[in-house]
């Protein structure tokens, strides 16, 4: 099977089942190799589920009008370009220098339970010193790295079951 020959149904339950396993593959990494997230980094497993969401719910609901899957299609383009975006900050903060890398902050748990939530947000997305442990690798990429790399290719993926001639 090919991307020509991929129904749109396939091509989002393909996309979702590709999110599923990466979010399946990061609990196995939290919970069995004690790679506890930072906080962009659940910002960015929280990407990945609205990605996966939207999938889900296309491949559930089967579109076949061009604007239903268009608008499917872009949702997830727009999920996974604002994951991106973070995972990208993320692996700047990990490239920095030791002298430049922010100071570490309150733990999210906290921040949540203690601070407006705009305040918690902008703390989060500006990134910490435990931000910026690289950990784990594989293949010279970073968690960060993967999820950067991951979220750019769902998110074309999804450009590209909206933007194409459809298949039923």
């Amino acid at each position: 099977m090919t991307l020509k020959t991929l129904t749109t149904r396939q091509g989002f339950a393909a996309g979702f089942a590709v999110c599923a396993a990466l979010l399946g593959y990061a609990y196995y990494l939290q919970y069995v190799e004690d790679q506890n997230p930072c906080p962009l980094g659940m910002v960015q497993r929280v990407a990945f589920y609205a990605v996966a969401a939207v999938f889900l719910i296309a491949a559930l609901h089967g579109p076949r009008r061009r604007g239903a899957i268009m608008a499917y299609g872009l949702l997830a383009f727009v999920f996974a370009a604002l994951g991106a975006a973070v995972a990208a900050r993320h692996v700047w903060l990990q490239s920095l220098p030791a002298h430049l890398v922010p100071s570490c902050g309150p733990g999210l748990e906290y921040m949540l339970k203690r601070f407006p939530l705009a305040d918690v947000v902008t703390k989060v997305l500006m990134g910490s010193g435990e931000c910026a442990e690289a950990g784990w690798k594989f293949l010279g990429l970073t968690i960060a790295g993967w999820s950067l790399f991951w979220l750019v290719a769902l998110g074309l993926f999804a450009l590209h079951l909206a933007l194409r001639r459809q298949r039923q």
